[in-house]
């Protein structure tokens, strides 16, 4: 089977052959040029007309998601959803990036385990199977609707996660002001990780929960949205010692960080081992 592949884009056509033989090493190609289509490339090869086909396909996903991508969901941010700052436009499309390509679970779990570059390859390995000629840029302008309407989908995903962040890092500064403005009752508490953090005062006795309650009754939390029944971030809150100290494995779990986040320069996070009063812990 013959095939050509046109790009009107310079940039787009050094990609595409780089991912060529990046994908496989025996393909052979000519690249020239044509007055009214850009760059074309033709391939001299004799391989399996199936074999060219995917690596061909595969090339162009990877060249559109390098040099398209970023711009469609730009666009999409703009014209579907109406968003115009820039600040906001790029938290967007970087969230939009993560739910498309990120291999982390929660991203996974966004897209249902998708992989959406498989309907961009469906569609490019289409298109070829219709034509010997294949014109990137009239694929991308006129074929990839069913795409794009899954990209809209993403983007609006991202959207619900970035308003998430605000109301969360709104919630994070009401916090902030309220300790700030709040007399310490400790020089430091330490604080041990766990599916519910253990709290210890500087002498290294641990606070019952009847003293965590006691404490938290006495605050007036529902100013700043805390629910007397919440026993990670509401005692630290109630107490707002001079120095937190938090121990243990993951700096990046999701309480800590919030921690972190309201009591900035006041909190820091050490490796278990260090621990201070293990015999306590080990109790």
């Amino acid at each position: 089977m013959l095939l050509e592949v046109y790009f009107e884009s310079d940039q787009e056509v050094i990609s595409f052959c780089e991912c060529l033989f990046r994908h496989n090493k025996r393909i052979e190609l000519t690249w020239g040029t044509n007055e009214e289509w850009g760059n074309r490339i033709s391939f001299d090869d004799d391989m399996p007309t199936v074999e060219r086909m995917d690596t061909v396909a595969k090339s162009m996903v990877d060249v559109f998601i390098h040099h398209r991508l970023s711009r469609m969901i730009t666009d999409i941010i703009k014209s579907d959803y109406y968003y115009t700052s820039t600040v906001e436009l790029e938290r967007i499309l970087a969230l939009t990036h993560w739910i498309f390509a990120g291999e982390d679970e929660d991203s996974l779990r966004v897209r249902n385990y998708k992989d959406p570059t498989q309907v961009l390859k469906t569609i490019f390995m289409a298109n070829m199977k219709q034509t010997e000629v294949i014109h990137f840029d009239s694929i991308v302008h006129f074929r990839l609707q069913v795409f794009k309407e899954q990209l809209v989908h993403y983007v609006g995903l991202a959207i619900d996660e970035f308003k998430r962040e605000e109301e969360h890092q709104a919630f994070v500064n009401s916090l902030r002001e309220y300790v700030i403005g709040k007399k310490t009752t400790y020089p430091v508490l330490h604080v041990v990780q766990g599916s519910r953090f253990t709290f210890f005062k500087p002498s290294g006795k641990q606070f019952s929960t009847m003293e965590l309650r006691m404490m938290m009754h006495q605050e007036p939390l529902y100013i700043v949205g805390l629910d007397i029944d919440e026993f990670n971030l509401a005692p630290l809150i109630a107490m707002a010692p001079e120095k937190i100290r938090i121990y243990g494995d993951d700096p990046s779990e999701p309480k800590t960080l919030t921690v972190i986040n309201v009591f900035q320069e006041r909190a820091q996070f050490e490796p278990l081992e260090n621990f201070p009063f293990t015999q306590e812990l080990k109790k």
